[in-house]
């Protein structure tokens, strides 16, 4: 973790300024090695070279340090621009840095400030857009669940009043249909082939025979 609040652009320079204040016979033009290449030209490493190519490894362990979720922001942004103020400061007011190394070493420290403010601003946008889509299913849980609690007893409900409503009237139906008097059938006279002999209940109101 304490590796985290370290600008590592600073060992480049660090290393810089040991070649101009311990080493003064050495410049950063001295020759390291040649490398011959295939289509017969002869590459020149120069110590200015290594240093430059340092400084670029070292740039990408500082964009994916800053990429790290425990990244501290604000220290590395502050130590950052400090090691490129600096650099910058002895670029310009000392003559034994007044080289391309020196230049390309403070473009590299300038890089690494502005995409750590690029990956700061995008972190923060991600954390808003985390944060409103974690509140947003509080704010609509309360309203949810009452709705569907609140369902089923409505529609359980309603066929039990119906089912208690149609039995109330077949029992109603039924008492009718058996207190109903039953009906009482006329009981016929019998009739007598001879006209004097009908019983009287037949002939009322027509004259007796004589």
């Amino acid at each position: 973790m304490s590796i985290i609040g370290f600008p590592l652009l600073l060992i480049p320079i660090a290393i810089c300024n040991i070649v101009v204040f311990l080493m003064p016979g050495v410049g950063f033009d001295a020759i390291l090695s040649r490398v011959p290449l295939p289509s017969g030209s002869v590459w020149t490493i120069a110590a200015g070279d290594v240093l430059v190519a340092f400084g670029v490894l070292m740039l990408l362990f500082e964009v994916i340090k800053a990429g790290k979720p425990g990244a501290r922001y604000v220290t590395d942004h502050l130590l950052s621009l400090l090691v490129l103020g600096g650099t910058v400061a002895e670029f310009v007011l000392l003559p034994q840095f007044g080289n391309a190394t020196i230049f390309l070493l403070a473009c590299l420290m300038l890089v690494d400030f502005l995409a750590g403010l690029a990956l700061r601003s995008r972190r923060s946008r991600q954390d808003r857009r985390i944060v409103a889509e974690a509140a947003q299913p509080t704010q609509q849980g309360p309203l949810g669940p009452p709705l569907v609690a609140d369902t089923p007893p409505a529609s359980t409900a309603a066929p039990s009043a119906s089912t208690a409503a149609s039995t109330a009237a077949a029992s109603i139906a039924e008492a009718v249909l058996l207190d109903r008097p039953q009906p009482v059938s006329a009981v016929a006279s019998p009739r007598v082939p001879s006209p004097g002999l009908q019983p009287a209940q037949d002939v009322v109101g027509a004259p007796s025979p004589r």
